[in-house]
């Protein structure tokens, strides 16, 4: 089952549009199944949990952190983390960057917008972002890359607001990219609203449930 729902998702993206197999809360057996079927980039919320994932399965597999972070937990992944989707701070920026070079890596970091309507999703608003690109203090720092945005539209099921949450990260990602030629990746659309995020200029999508199936908590 889960071979076939990622073959068929995965024959809907056009080639421009990576796929991100959100496997939290599964179990390995789940995500060797997509393994088998080709998939190798993974999302995880959880650093503990991807840790161990991380030990027990094939070493091919890249690992992508989706989730809030908190920056005393960016020292247990350091040595093997991909990409970091939720980036929403300089001082993370920072940690992240005194970690992998203590593991003589560079760490590439997406900055997650704050586009929802809701208080309780993360981000950086416009100001903040380019206050960041802009400072002297983040060309400063040399082992991380920041190489796309992320952002999470509301939870609802107003089409036309996703749409337009959609559409002001695709123009904030616009207007930053001829000064920062490197951020070319753009995260946006899950399960629910890829297919609308793609429409609207995502290069990156985070599917879960429709590949593994409901969430079991």
């Amino acid at each position: 089952m889960i071979k076939d729902n990622l073959l068929e998702i995965k024959n809907t993206l056009p080639d421009h549009v990576t796929l991100v197999a959100v496997s939290k809360t599964k179990p390995d057996e789940d995500l060797m199944e997509a393994y088998a079927a080709g998939q190798r980039i993974f999302g995880e919320n959880k650093v503990q949990e991807m840790v161990g994932k991380w030990e027990r399965l094939p070493k091919d597999i890249k690992w992508h952190m989706i989730g809030h972070l908190q920056r005393n937990k960016v020292k247990y992944m350091a040595e093997f983390v991909d990409l970091i989707h939720g980036v929403d701070s300089f001082r993370l920026l920072t940690e992240i960057n005194k970690r992998a070079e203590q593991n003589n890596r560079t760490i590439d970091c997406l900055l997650q917008i704050h586009i929802a309507e809701e208080d309780t999703k993360f981000g950086l608003d416009n100001e903040e972002l380019n206050a960041i690109l802009k400072s002297e203090e983040y060309h400063q720092l040399k082992n991380i890359n920041v190489v796309g945005l992320m952002g999470m539209a509301t939870f609802t099921d107003d089409e036309t607001q996703v749409k337009r949450e959609f559409k002001q990260l695709k123009s904030i990602f616009d207007a930053i990219k001829p000064e920062n030629p490197q951020i070319t990746i753009l995260s946006m659309g899950m399960s629910g609203d890829y297919q609308m995020a793609i429409e609207e200029g995502s290069t990156m999508v985070r599917i879960g449930s429709s590949i593994f199936g409901k969430r079991n908590y």
